[in-house]
C-alpha cells in the first residue's frame, strides 16, 4: 500500500512544516483580490533568499517585511540581533546593489514574536532494584574522605529520590 504523498515538506532546520511554494502560487493565481500579491511575495521571497546567502546564520531569524520605493525593510527578533544586523547593513546594501537590487535605505523593525515554549520534560532513568542496592553498597563502602564527598553526596541524593534510604 502507497501512502499518499505529502503536501508540505518538512524543514529540517527549524522543524517546522512548511507548505510547498506551488501550492501558494497556485492558491494566490486563484483568488482574484489575491493574485496582484503574487509579484511581491515572489520579489520578497527571492530578497530574503539573497539576504540569507549575505548574512551571517545569527541573522536567520530576520526577515524581510517590504521593499517600497527603493526602502528596504527588515524585522528582528529582539533589540541585541536588530543591533548587530544595523552593523552589517552597509555590507547587506553593497552586495545587494552589485546583484542587481534598487536599494538605497535599509531599516529594521524589532518584532518579537511571542513563543510559548514547552516545558522540556525531566529525563530521569528509572533503575532496577538491583542497581539502587549496587549504588547504596557502593556510598556504604567509600571511605569519609574530602575527596568521596561530592561522590557520596550524589549517591545520597540518587538515592533518596528512588525512595531507598
Amino acid at each position: 500500500m502507497q501512502l499518499p504523498h505529502p503536501t508540505y515538506r518538512l524543514n529540517v532546520k527549524r522543524s517546522k512544516k512548511m507548505a510547498q511554494s506551488n501550492e501558494i502560487a497556485s492558491f494566490l493565481r486563484q483568488n482574484d483580490k489575491l493574485s496582484p500579491l503574487l509579484p511581491t511575495v515572489k520579489r520578497n521571497i527571492s530578497l530574503q533568499k539573497e539576504c540569507r546567502s549575505i548574512l551571517p546564520a545569527i541573522f536567520d531569524a530576520c526577515e524581510v517585511l517590504n521593499l517600497n520605493d527603493e526602502h528596504l525593510v527588515m524585522s528582528a527578533p529582539n533589540a541585541s540581533i536588530a543591533t548587530k544586523l544595523k552593523q552589517q547593513l552597509p555590507k547587506l546594501q553593497i552586495h545587494l546593489q552589485q546583484r542587481g537590487w534598487q536599494i538605497n535605505a535599509i531599516k529594521i523593525k524589532v518584532q518579537v514574536k511571542r513563543v510559548i515554549e514547552k516545558p522540556t520534560a525531566i529525563k530521569q532513568a528509572l533503575l532496577t532494584r538491583p542497581a539502587l542496592n549496587a549504588f547504596q553498597n557502593l556510598e556504604n563502602s567509600l571511605e569519609a574522605t574530602p575527596q568521596n564527598a561530592e561522590l557520596k553526596a550524589a549517591l545520597s541524593r540518587l538515592l533518596s529520590r528512588n525512595q531507598i534510604k
